[in-house]
């Protein structure tokens, strides 16, 4: 080497060495604080580790998921529609067809605090106090026949509880033990052509451009269909405070996906400030589904004859609505739902 190739090589090094070492940064953002890593570091290990302080009753846990769970996974966390099962499915594993359920195939009881610590209910997650997601896994264990109905969950009897398929998984050594099975993947031109087999319209996944006709079918039409939507009438008629005070426990059922009152708030359903008397699918910024807002926009509104056949079964009244619930079974509860919501105004 050359003597001046040799100093401008020793020059570049030295100024490398005295630059400020990046370490594989890009000068963007800046470091997490203490509380921000907190507010997501959330897992809970097998063993316990991250387990926070508290307890949870089922009796407690009963009432604490009818109101946040019971909407989506059914009174006894037996699911709604296609919202998953958490309980039943003992022995089915090896089926055809098997049941997963926490009782019938989740190996630890730190999976079950954990998910719904972090992410239930659903909309609104980590809405939820420490005792109170004791209380909800408490009651799962009951629904799935795994506790009494006396039993008290706590941070302290948390690992006496096994749970069925605990030994029903085993440490994942593919990666070794499988490894004479695999050739170099393909990366690039693997196929000289590719078709389309099947479409997602056939798992009912993929949004659909035209209005459904369903719609059409599924609630009265008004007699002139070209006429404007007419104006919501309410008429001012005393409220019955025993109807009122049912219908706001019976409203739990609801709250996971609306809110009602001065500060609510669109979340996976729409705020119902109003919803009596008011066209069917007109709640601003809530985006509907097509079937929903083609019958609001034929005319339909919210009395009470359409709100009974909804609340009784979404799915009969309207057949593509997004609304998950099952409905009310009780006319009782649908009256006193009714009445509650008609004392929240716009």
């Amino acid at each position: 080497m050359s003597k001046s190739r040799n100093l401008l090589l020793t020059a570049t090094l030295a100024c490398v060495a005295a630059g400020p070492v990046l370490a594989g940064t890009y000068g963007l953002g800046r470091e997490a604080l203490p509380e921000e890593i907190a507010a997501w570091d959330l897992d809970i290990a097998p063993d316990g580790t991250g387990l926070p302080a508290g307890s949870g009753s089922v009796l407690d846990g009963e009432e604490t998921f009818a109101e946040f769970c019971a909407s989506c996974h059914g009174d006894f966390a037996e699911g709604v529609d296609n919202w998953p099962k958490l309980a039943g499915g003992e022995d089915t594993l090896a089926d055809k067809d098997p049941l997963k359920t926490v009782g019938s195939y989740w190996p630890y009881l730190s999976t079950t605090f954990d998910y719904v610590r972090r992410s239930m209910p659903f909309g609104n997650a980590q809405s939820l106090t420490d005792d109170q997601v004791y209380e909800i896994t408490a009651y799962i264990l009951y629904s799935n026949d795994l506790v009494d109905e006396d039993f008290v969950l706590s941070n302290e009897n948390f690992l006496e509880v096994k749970m069925p398929n605990a030994g029903g998984f085993i440490v994942d050594d593919r990666d070794t033990a499988e490894a004479h099975f695999w050739a170099e993947p393909c990366m690039e031109n693997c196929k000289d052509s590719v078709e389309i087999t099947m479409r997602a319209l056939v798992l009912d996944v993929t949004p659909q451009d035209e209005v459904v006709e369903a719609s059409a079918e599924a609630a009265p039409q008004p007699a002139d269909a070209t006429a404007p939507a007419p104006e919501p009438v309410v008429e001012e008629v005393a409220l019955d405070p025993a109807l009122l005070k049912k219908g706001e426990k019976v409203f739990k059922k609801c709250k996971a996906c609306h809110q009602v009152g001065g500060k609510a708030k669109n979340k996976t359903g729409p705020i119902l400030n109003g919803i009596v008397g008011a066209p069917i699918g007109a709640v601003e910024g809530f985006k509907y589904s097509k079937a929903m807002k083609a019958l609001g926009e034929e005319g339909a509104v919210w009395d009470d004859e359409n709100l009974t056949a909804f609340l009784t079964k979404p799915k009969k009244f309207l057949k593509k609505t997004k609304m998950s619930f099952a409905g009310l079974k009780k006319e009782a509860d649908i009256e006193a739902v009714t009445e509650y919501l008609k004392s929240h105004g716009n």
